[in-house]
């Protein structure tokens, strides 16, 4: 299924007269690689991934405008294929060294600890700055990111 089909299987989800709470939405995979992107859509699906986290000077060199409350996002596997909607619910602009545990919880990654999720996101965000020139470093500002899922529904287990 491709993104705009899957869009209007959520429209027609919707009870009557109900409308999206945006009426725009982006979509977008997790991580930089194949394994990664698929876990964590997967993770995302289940439920136990709530949370995210990004560079802000990516976002910056990229020329896009950081999460809002309410944004709508279409979470995809790494060939682009729909997984689930999601709603970002809370946004929280922080230096690395101040994410806390709440965030590595929510992200639902590893051990969910925050020594795991330091270790990886080091290693992810010094890849991100070296493309993007920039150098890594303790207090280079992260987006956390908080969503919900929105569609599919998640299966009570």
């Amino acid at each position: 299924m491709d993104i705009e089909s899957f869009w209007q299987v959520y429209l027609h989800s919707l009870p009557a007269g109900q409308n999206p709470t945006a009426d725009t939405y982006d979509f977008w995979h997790f991580c930089d690689n194949e394994k990664g992107a698929n876990e964590l859509a997967k993770l995302t699906l289940q439920g136990s991934k709530t949370a995210t986290s990004s560079l802000l000077w990516a976002y910056e060199a990229e020329g896009e405008t950081v999460p809002q409350a309410g944004a709508l996002s279409i979470i995809t596997d790494w060939e682009g294929v729909p997984v689930c909607l999601i709603r970002t619910v809370e946004v929280r602009v922080r230096a690395f060294n101040e994410v806390d545990e709440r965030v590595a919880f929510d992200e639902g990654e590893g051990d969910r600890s925050l020594a795991y999720w330091r270790r990886v996101h080091w290693e992810a965000f010094s890849r991100e700055c070296a493309e993007i020139g920039r150098q890594a470093d303790e207090t280079m500002p992260v987006v956390n990111e908080w969503f919900e899922v929105l569609f599919p529904p998640l299966q009570e287990g």
